[in-house]
């Protein structure tokens, strides 16, 4: 009972905290609902959008952009990731390029991955497995060459295979690294999802927003999607490190 108020306390009290000084700031600047909705009529908002389908239809093409790029993105990264931590060869042809795209803004990007493969859920997908990419593959280079050598002279000194010393010494050794590096990954991968359908589209969550912004003009709805993205960050974050303690746990 003690480590579950510590655990869940501390960020209830802020949560109650950053609410009631977002009311504050309404009620203390008299802003009107299309400038800076309170956060009882964004609840409201929120509660209708469920109610008359409004979030369905975004929602889901969102999961489907995060679910397909993110995957796409992991399984190229970590295999990359590998290959940079073992090959000094690799590690300097290949990371000053990483770099590079790294530096160019996915917001630069965006309208010509929409050009070249139009803004179905290809593109978006490429987009978001584009923004998982470098962090996962940062975090799985750093997690392999981590590992303690003697870890390795032991597994030499076994004349183990290669294919055994991967699987049953580097991985296990390696995996919360990397499962760190999926995490952020995970939260990345909403931002590129919304990033990506800013540059066109029928439905997302990013799509929503501009509606709601433009033609729509219900500022109370722009602030209920935010509170929906972020509650998908969060979902997804915490799916990520239940799969991190069965993984660990089992390894």
């Amino acid at each position: 009972m003690t480590v579950l108020r510590g655990r869940v306390l501390p960020p209830l009290i802020a949560f109650v905290g950053f609410l009631a000084t977002w009311q504050a700031i309404v009620w203390i600047g008299g802003y009107p609902t299309f400038i800076l909705p309170g956060p009882l009529v964004v609840a409201e908002r929120f509660v209708q959008a469920w109610a008359d389908g409004t979030f369905w239809p975004h929602l889901t093409t969102t999961l489907a952009e995060i679910a397909v790029g993110f995957t796409a993105g992991a399984a190229a990264a970590l295999p990359t990731g590998y290959v940079l931590a073992r090959s000094r060869l690799a590690d300097r042809v290949v990371s000053p390029y990483l770099v590079a795209a790294q530096a160019v803004p996915i917001l630069a990007l965006a309208p010509l991955i929409a050009l070249w493969f139009g803004t179905g859920l290809l593109a978006r997908a490429i987009i978001v497995a584009l923004v998982v990419f470098f962090p996962v593959a940062i975090s799985a280079m750093v997690a392999v060459r981590g590992i303690d050598r003697r870890l390795l002279e032991m597994a030499r000194s076994y004349r183990v295979t290669r294919r055994q010393r991967i699987s049953m010494v580097e991985i296990p050794a390696a995996l919360p690294g990397i499962i760190g590096g999926l995490r952020i990954g995970i939260t990345l991968a909403v931002v590129g999802a919304i990033v990506a359908e800013w540059t066109g589209g029928e439905h997302g969550l990013g799509v929503l927003i501009n509606l709601a912004r433009g033609s729509l003009f219900d500022i109370p709805l722009l602030f209920a999607t935010l509170v929906l993205i972020a509650i998908v960050g969060i979902v997804l974050y915490g799916s990520v490190l239940l799969v991190e303690r069965w993984v660990v746990a089992r390894s």
